[in-house]
Parts: C-alpha cells; structure tokens; sequence
C-alpha cells in the first residue's frame, strides 16, 4: 500500500490534480477495450469450434 501512495504523488506532481479525472478516464477505456477484445477473441473461437483456453 505504501508503494500505490508514492506513485500516486508522483503522478499528482508530474501530470497536476486537475489532469487526473482525463488520466482515470483514459486508463478505464483501454482497460475496457481490452476486455473486449478478449471476450471477442473467445468468441471467435467458440463460433470455429475450438473451445477457449483455460489457466
């Protein structure tokens, strides 16, 4: 926990409070664009007949 509130004052210092909200918002939608592309190659995988492949 300690490290996240050092990086966390890092970023406050480099980018400012105000840039914050843009940076949250930018890093969920690469996170959700991820997601689904994932979900869309399983998908994909399914419609070929290859199940997805599990951990």
């Amino acid at each position: 926990m300690p490290e996240l509130l050092v990086i966390l004052v890092i970023v406050v210092i480099i980018f400012g409070a105000g840039k914050l909200p843009e940076i949250g918002a930018g890093l969920g939608k690469g996170i959700r664009n991820f997601k689904d592309a994932t979900k869309s190659e399983e998908a994909k995988k399914l419609e070929e007949g290859n199940p997805p492949e599990t951990k």
